[in-house]
């Protein structure tokens, strides 16, 4: 495991490449005659990301996430050292429900935003506020991924990537159903965006600090990325269904997109350690 600042570049590049995201997520609401082309393309991407993550989930984070807490451990110290990563996993996953429908229950995510809903100003700014912690966590996912090695990085960098232009979308939509100007809708995105670098930043700073940072960062932002797959993204690809069955087919497509890459980047890692023995 990478622990060092020195990787501290490498690491806000990838966080500031999906910041970006999330403003151009908002752009493609905001410019003039790109709202109906954005919400074609964006229940596609959805239902892409959602597929992804859950496989990144189960695949690559998971697997991590025992390795880094059982060690040499067997038996029953690595049954228990298993609990307090799947612990940490399900405080992640919570913290983003309490978030998004306890502290701001406006909160909707995807393509479609109910302006009946965020009258408000107030309402608005809530939901926004609990967008902030959730792509907060996910700069949190992607430097403790890359901190752990460079091959699970990436992959957690595309999933996360995936839906961080339906994030900028979502809070443009939020901010222009609540009746704020353009201006504060694209202030909200580059916010988000902002939290991104954040999480990114706090965990480099953090595993600089607490060498064991990172295997506590990884299970816990793994419990977020699954909230994000499997309550705020399937919902949405459930509800893009009932009127396009395709889009629900999509998230396999996803899964598949995520499998291919793992294996060819494990062949590559293969024929790069041959090489260099």
């Amino acid at each position: 495991m990478e622990s060092n600042l020195g990787r501290l570049p490498e690491l806000l590049l990838f966080g500031m490449i999906a910041a970006g995201a999330n403003l151009v997520g908002g752009l493609v609401l905001i410019k003039a005659g790109a709202h109906r082309f954005g919400e074609r393309f964006l229940k596609y991407l959805v239902a892409l990301g959602a597929g992804f993550m859950l496989a990144a989930i189960f695949i690559e984070i998971l697997p991590e996430t025992v390795s880094l807490w059982t060690g040499s451990r067997s038996g029953e110290n690595a049954a228990e050292a298993v609990v307090g990563a799947m612990t940490l996993l399900l405080a992640g996953y919570l913290i983003i429900q309490l978030f998004e429908h306890t502290i701001a229950p406006h909160f909707h995510f995807g393509a479609e935003t109910h302006p009946e809903s965020f009258m408000r100003p107030s309402a608005a700014y809530t939901a926004v506020g609990g967008l902030f912690i959730h792509t907060f966590f996910d700069g949190v996912s992607i430097a403790a991924a890359f901190l752990v090695n460079f091959r699970v990085g990436l992959l957690v960098f595309i999933a996360i990537l995936l839906h961080k232009m339906p994030e900028g979308f979502t809070v443009a939509s939020i901010m222009l159903a609540s009746g704020r100007s353009q201006k504060k809708a694209l202030l909200a995105t580059a916010a988000i965006g902002a939290a991104t670098l954040a999480g990114v930043v706090g965990v480099a700073l953090l595993q600089a600090k607490v060498q064991s940072a990172v295997a506590y960062a990884l299970p816990f932002s793994a419990g977020v990325t699954l909230y994000v797959a499997a309550s705020d993204l399937i919902p949405e690809v459930n509800h893009n269904e009932e009127r396009n069955p395709t889009v629900s087919i999509v998230v396999f497509v996803g899964v598949a997109l995520f499998y291919l890459l793992h294996k060819l980047i494990g062949l590559l890692d293969g024929l790069t350690a041959v090489r260099l023995g």
